[in-house]
């Protein structure tokens, strides 16, 4: 043919072909279930349930085993060398502490279960016993990953605790489980010491050695009764006096994690080896390619089974995981001394997991640079950008073959390099990603985002977008270790009849249902049901609905629908994920009032897009708070909201009439969000109920 010709019909070729895997493909099919009536999908490629991938391995710890016995000399847990930690101080006079990280040093497979079988041993010198618990109450790193498999060679039930829930929290969740034995790093330490008193059952802490923390220790042994150990030396008295493994089985409870939750104390769901193994099974037969070569940074929450069903994942398939943290990803985060490359920049990862807001933050940041470069920086970026776009979206008109590559190489090679160069997968999962925000990661990373949908009940496994699923706004089709069920919720006016879609609530059902909560009978037979032919089936409380193809969307979710005083029904996480693509807003909480007729929002500031307002209008102010203060900033911003509210279709109402504008971050150390970043509606409320009193009284 000729070349010519071929240019033009190339792109218009591959536009149909595009248009046809996007929605020809099968990805789920419906299948007849017993129990409640509902309309229930599996995934195409499998008849029933998947529980494990390989012949013979029922549990995690078997499961480990067998990839350190296959990849001995590879690497597998990678630690950054901290050359030094300094205190900048900000012309406000504002301290910030700053690291000066080196290269990442490794421990291999073998080296790895040496650590592992040591620790395991030193567990019983210490004299914790088989039937006691072990609470992990650090950050992500090496010795979280080595102490919980070191604790299932015991066959020891772990508690698992995120390291920045609240005292009141901490000690329920210590007390309610009888944990006898905590490990944590320096600054979980001194929470523990704080709440000394409120502990019941703690004998032993095992701290793991940090810069710094030997004043922590001392505080310890002089003011508590704990027998208090480095993790060092744990593994050193380990080693030298080995002590049988004692294995456990599949139905043995591997995990009681406890969620920071978004309303109340939390509660501990209990997860068995068979749960978590039948997620890591179903993954590796979604995501190709995964394989020993494959590199993965670590930096969310162990703590969040998001993190720990993935560093599984990888162990499985012998990769190597490199640890970091939300404040040194890059090479510009937060903690990072200037000049010192961040954890991605210096790992180089092939993989990763995020959370929606980091997601969100690196589209912002990339943008914030683009426009402050302007001119033809800007417009060759905005081009490029809009080409690969039409291309996605299956048009002929868009960037395709050579085309693509020279916008790869000349606009998005800087933006590749903010997380190493080498991303060929992201997983995002723990909140709904936004259409926008995946479609950016998509063009400048030029890599997939694979939206999962699970709950901490369903050990992170519901459903997985695929890997040639180049769609947005869905969750994909149900997992292979899973059945998803719509239930009509009459009430909201969802139903399983609903045309064109089946509408309902989302039931999960499959060997990743978890056992239930802890010491919570109620609760578990409330949300838990087990069918006629044996399935377990967790209620999830969220709505969605399934598109032609088998994929799940996420609509709606029961607890967030508020009736207001004239009987419209407002759903707060969906006006909240609209109204995020406002660019004064760096986080937002939307509060209806069934006694009132319009809705009210606590809006978190964006920094730079309020200053860089503020300066193009000649707006005087001497700080930030001073700034979110002013009556021309909350004008401003209301009417942005009202302006995105109206392009996106949201109701009069749905579009908050007041705002209270705050200048600092919610983090999960404030005790506002989770770990996974989502609102904590009760902790916010309460925390503001005065100025939301003010917004409906003003």
């Amino acid at each position: 043919m000729n070349p010519y010709l071929l240019g033009i019909f190339a792109p218009i070729v591959m536009s149909i072909l595009f248009r046809n895997a996007k929605n020809g493909k099968k990805r789920g099919l419906p299948v007849e279930v017993d129990g409640e009536p509902g309309y229930a999908i599996r995934n195409y490629r499998f008849l029933k349930p998947v529980e494990s991938a390989w012949e013979g391995i029922t549990t995690l710890a078997e499961l480990f085993e067998q990839s350190c016995k296959l990849y001995p000399s590879k690497h597998l847990l990678g630690t950054r060398e901290l050359i030094a930690r300094e205190v900048e101080v900000s012309e406000d006079g504002r301290s910030f502490e700053k690291f000066h990280l080196g290269n990442y040093e490794w421990l291999s497979y073998g080296e790895a279960f040496e650590a592992v079988c040591g620790f395991s041993s030193g567990l019983v010198q210490l004299g914790h016993g088989k039937e006691e618990r072990v609470a992990i109450f650090a950050d992500t790193r090496a010795e979280w990953l080595i102490a919980l498999q070191g604790c299932f060679r015991r066959n020891i039930t772990v508690v698992t605790i995120y390291s920045s829930l609240g005292e009141e929290a901490l000690a329920y969740s210590l007390n309610e489980t009888e944990v006898s034995t905590v490990i944590c790093g320096r600054k979980e330490l001194k929470k523990l010491i704080d709440i000394n008193g409120q502990l019941d059952s703690v004998k032993r802490v095992i701290y793991i050695d940090d810069d710094g923390i030997s004043s922590e220790v001392s505080l310890a042994e002089r003011n508590t009764n704990w027998k208090v150990t480095s993790f060092a030396e744990v593994e050193k008295v380990g080693r030298e006096n080995p002590s049988d493994s004692d294995m456990p089985v599949s139905a043995d409870i591997a995990v009681i994690m406890y969620t920071s939750g978004s309303t109340g104390l939390p509660k501990g769901v209990m997860m068995n080896h068979r749960n978590v193994l039948a997620v890591v099974s179903a993954v590796m037969t979604i995501v190709p390619g995964l394989g020993s070569k494959d590199v993965y940074l670590a930096y969310l929450p162990l703590a969040h089974i998001l993190e720990l069903a993935a560093e599984n994942v990888v162990v499985a398939v012998g990769g190597s995981i490199g640890y970091g943290s939300p404040l040194t990803l890059t090479d510009t985060s937060n903690k990072i001394k200037r000049g010192t490359k961040g954890d991605a920049s210096q790992l180089g990862p092939t993989v990763m997991t995020a959370v929606p807001a980091i997601l969100d933050r690196v589209r912002d940041g990339v943008r914030k640079k683009v426009d402050a470069k302007g001119g033809l920086a800007k417009r060759l970026f905005d081009f490029a950008f809009g080409r690969r776009l039409s291309a996605m979206n299956g048009s002929w008109f868009g960037a395709w073959g050579l085309e693509k590559i020279l916008w790869n190489f000349l606009v998005f090679r800087k933006v590749r390099a903010i997380l190493g160069g080498r991303v060929r997968f992201l997983l995002s999962g723990g909140a709904p990603l936004s259409g926008d925000t995946q479609r950016f990661i998509n063009i400048c990373l030029g890599a997939p985002i694979g939206q999962g949908y699970g709950l901490t009940e369903t050990c992170a496994g519901g459903t997985f977008s695929e890997y040639d699923d180049m769609s947005v706004g869905r969750v994909g089709a149900p997992l292979p270790c899973s059945f998803i069920k719509l239930i009509d919720w009459a009430e909201g006016g969802y139903l399983t009849t609903d045309s064109p879609m089946p509408r309902g609530e989302i039931l999960v059902g499959g060997p990743n249902v978890t056992v239930g909560y802890f010491k919570n009978e109620e609760k578990t037979k409330e949300v838990y049901k087990v069918d006629e032919r044996g399935m377990r089936w967790f209620y999830t409380g969220d709505i969605g609905r399934f598109h032609s193809d088998g994929c799940l969307e996420i609509i709606d979710r029961k607890k967030d629908i508020v009736k207001l005083q004239h009987g419209e029904y407002v759903s707060l996480g969906k006006v909240e994920a609209a109204l995020s693509e406002c660019p004064y807003v760096d986080n937002i909480m939307m509060h209806a009032d069934p006694f009132h007729s319009y809705c009210v929002a606590i809006v978190v500031a964006s920094q730079h897009a309020l200053e860089d307002w503020a300066e193009k209008n000649g707006i005087t102010f001497t700080d930030f708070s001073e700034l979110c203060k002013k009556k021309e900033t909350l004008k401003e911003v209301l009417g942005s909201l009202m302006k995105v509210g109206k392009k996106v279709r949201l109701e009069k109402f749905e579009i908050p009439a007041k705002i209270k504008l705050l200048p600092n971050a919610w983090t999960p150390e404030s005790g506002l969000v989770t770990a996974a970043l989502k609102l904590k509606r009760e902790a916010i409320r309460k925390e503001f109920s005065e100025d939301l009193s003010k917004l409906y009284t003003s």
